[in-house]
């Protein structure tokens, strides 16, 4: 019996994992080509740059080590920050922040910080995701109706309705309507349908569709425009580079590392998930990420990073080892030399339907009902990255979102619980120790016939002068939970100044598991006012130090 590989270790491509590896590689370019033109046309770049960042994900991403079996290309999740940066900055703008982007991953790689990006809230994630589908679903159906569509998240969301309420009384864009409402409902529909046609990529099957029923009906929509994957190759001149001064342009590099390094590992750990293959090594799947943008920058076409749809694809037709993705590449630069012109026969609709589908995808509406059930701060950090980056932008959503992130788990860290507990004294029991005559003080009854020493009188001695004694008072314990941080000195402080001077206190502090020195200082000084205000101490147990190496084990017998 053969021994499954170890975790890190890839496989070795032998014939029958050949075999798998290309019919694997068919399956992803035909889910591959339709959302490379789409993606690209979305972005407001010539759809041949869409092709070109697929070949690089194939040929360059998709040979160096990472992640073996998902697969990268131009990703709808980008569509928004790209198409911000190509209105800004041009497309030689754009190439040169792809450029630079790419340096920026490769560099984070190099220095081993690839899995610190898995530590980025889930719920800034999916918050992000939402946004953009949300700005990708409201964009594309204005490209759906064949209308411009108005700058700015909210006015593209308010004057929706009435766009394609005026787009009903133009037919040619009653027709383009169509088609895009055809390509959604072929997506949706294909893979329900029952043996092996279902298999095949829905959005393929859509376009093809879509261009068919175009040419034979003679619909006046548009379609895609072609000039050759040469001609729309543009590396940025030496002027393009000067950008990198502006802050602006700075930020976009940052962003598009950012979101494009999280998607991409993100990514990854969904794939891990869908195979018992190789596990992902995060740096190097980084460095690869980075590698294959800084050659998209280089060549002016559009950023790449992993995709769960096309991996996902990969995963489920059998592919076995990394020669399916590369495999992805080569038809992918087959398609874009010898049939360039057949794009031209897309219907520009069809794309739209098949953007606004994948923008609908991304939106996590499922993710959204749980963590409003069990976790309602993550869902408002959610709903807050999903509404900064529709009101502002991408990089803005993302940075509101980090920060709400980050104030969230600051404010949960130092979440302080005060309980104490009420002893009263068992029935029948004396003052405590601390309502007794001090030492050394003679007590009325007289001295001790012993030693002519004054001694306090018995328990069970009447009380002197006729002088009622003191009643039995229980203690007051109260024990402290949580993290103790300057964010909860107020609480803290309001519960401890509200309990009664008359009782004896004892502060519990083993349910604690961070005591700043705010809070330290604090205590000290309330039980020193709170001793000297009544007639008892404060039991204030030593205050761990927080330098202090953990105690060892005890030794085993």
């Amino acid at each position: 019996m053969p021994s499954s590989p170890s975790p890190g270790r890839p496989r070795r491509l032998s014939r029958a994992h050949l075999r798998q590896d290309f019919a694997a590689s068919l399956v992803v370019f035909l889910v591959a080509l339709p959302l490379c033109v789409g993606v690209a046309v979305a972005s407001g770049v010539p759809a041949e740059l869409g092709l070109v960042t697929g070949i690089v994900g194939g040929l360059v991403t998709g040979v160096m080590r990472g992640s073996s079996l998902q697969v990268s290309g131009p990703a709808a999740g980008l569509t928004v920050l790209v198409l911000e940066s190509v209105r800004a900055f041009g497309l030689a703008g754009l190439g040169v922040i792809v450029l630079a982007a790419g340096l920026v991953q490769t560099a984070l790689g190099l220095l081993r910080w690839g899995r610190w990006f898995r530590a980025i809230s889930l719920s800034v994630v999916e918050g992000m995701l939402a946004g953009i589908g949300l700005v990708i679903v409201a964009g594309q159906l204005y490209a759906a109706a064949g209308v411009t569509a108005p700058d700015g998240g909210p006015a593209r969301l308010a004057a929706l309705p009435a766009a394609l309420a005026g787009a009903l009384a133009d037919p040619r864009a009653v027709a383009s309507v169509a088609v895009a409402a055809g390509t959604v409902l072929v997506i949706v529909g294909w893979p329900r349908l029952p043996g092996r046609v279902g298999a095949l990529p829905g959005a393929l099957v859509a376009v093809l569709l879509a261009g068919l029923v175009t040419a034979l009906a003679g619909l006046p929509v548009a379609t895609v425009r072609v000039d050759g994957v040469l001609a729309a190759v543009r590396p940025p001149d030496s002027a393009a580079f000067l950008l990198l001064a502006e802050p602006a342009v700075l930020g976009a590099v940052l962003a598009f590392a950012l979101i494009a390094s999280a998607e991409s590992l993100f990514s990854a750990a969904a794939v891990d998930r869908l195979h018992d293959g190789p596990r992902t090594e995060y740096d190097r799947e980084l460095v690869a990420q980075g590698v294959g943008n800084t050659l998209c920058g280089l060549l002016g076409a559009l950023p790449l990073t992993a995709v769960i749809v096309r991996s996902s694809a990969n995963v489920r037709a059998g592919a076995r080892t990394r020669a399916s993705r590369v495999l992805h590449g080569v038809w992918l630069l087959v398609f874009a030399v010898l049939l360039p012109g057949a794009l031209a026969h897309v219907p520009l609709p069809a794309l739209a339907g098949i953007l606004v589908h994948a923008g609908w995808k991304l939106i996590p509406f499922r993710g959204i009902v749980a963590l409003w059930r069990g976790h309602r701060g993550e869902a408002a950090v959610l709903a807050a990255t999903a509404a900064a980056i529709v009101a502002v932008g991408m990089l803005e959503g993302v940075l509101v979102g980090l920060g709400l992130a980050v104030a969230k788990a600051a404010w949960e860290a130092s979440h302080l619980r005060v309980d104490h507990t009420d002893e009263p004294p068992p029935d029948g029991a004396s003052p405590s120790d601390d309502d007794r005559p001090p030492h050394g003080v003679l007590p009325p009854h007289g001295e001790s016939p012993a030693h002519g020493e004054p001694c306090p009188p018995p328990h069970d001695a009447p009380p002197p002068h006729g002088r009622p004694r003191p009643p039995a008072v229980g203690v007051l314990r109260v024990r402290l939970s949580g993290g103790a941080t300057f964010l909860g000195l107020p609480k803290l402080l309001d519960a401890l100044e509200a309990l009664p001077r008359d009782r004896p206190v004892e502060v519990d502090l083993s349910g604690l598991h961070h005591l700043d020195h705010a809070c330290r200082a604090a205590m000290t000084a309330w039980a020193e006012r709170h001793t000297a205000a009544g007639p008892h101490p404060v039991r204030l147990p030593p205050f761990p130090d927080p330098h202090a190496a953990p105690a060892a084990a005890p030794a085993g017998p």
